[in-house]
């Protein structure tokens, strides 16, 4: 759950992006990273996350730029810069040796599970695959820039594709390799 909660400025951007533009929606993806971030800094036994950090930054960021450089994006090129960063996040933890799942995975398992050696495998894996998720997703979003050609639905496919395999494997690796473990036991 938590992990979905700091994906949820995207969710709110891709849904106010096409209804109110690009500055409002990276304005409201903005202050709701804020808040989920305030929030885990504020909660006893939470912790600021690099994802929710990474969040803040691109969309505040992103919005900072579009009004100072009166940006006109297109619903498709604004995706693209969104899911570039969001991607860069990713890769920054894995290269930095904190995966972003990490920080999530530990609020959810008991400390002594921290240092058992599957747990980093665990979470480089899903951080991983997370990676090749927003991977697809860029590669869509450069597709529909540069071949105009391609229809929306093509790219809002793709996304939802590769969030909810993402999403799935997040869900269904780690209970495959404690059934795993505990079968050996």
């Amino acid at each position: 759950m938590g992990i979905l909660l700091g994906f949820a400025p995207f969710i709110v951007f891709a849904l106010l992006d096409s209804r109110l533009g690009v500055v409002p929606a990276l304005g409201a993806a903005a202050v709701l990273s804020a808040v989920v971030l305030l929030r885990d800094w504020l909660v006893r036994k939470r912790t600021v996350k690099l994802l929710e950090l990474g969040t803040l930054l691109l969309f505040g960021g992103l919005a900072l730029y579009a009004i100072a450089m009166h940006a006109e994006w297109s619903l498709v090129a604004v995706r693209l810069r969104v899911d570039a960063g969001l991607l860069i996040v990713v890769l920054a933890s894995m290269a930095m040796r904190q995966p972003f799942t990490l920080q999530y995975a530990k609020e959810q398992v008991p400390q002594e599970v921290w240092k058992h050696p599957s747990f980093m495998k665990i979470n480089n894996l899903l951080t991983g695959v997370w990676a090749v998720a927003f991977g697809f997703m860029v590669l869509s979003d450069v597709a529909m820039v540069y071949l105009p050609a391609i229809p929306l639905w093509v790219g809002v496919t793709v996304t939802v594709v590769a969030i909810a395999g993402a999403i799935w494997f997040t869900v269904w690796y780690p209970k495959r390799v404690r059934a795993r473990m505990q079968a050996r036991s």
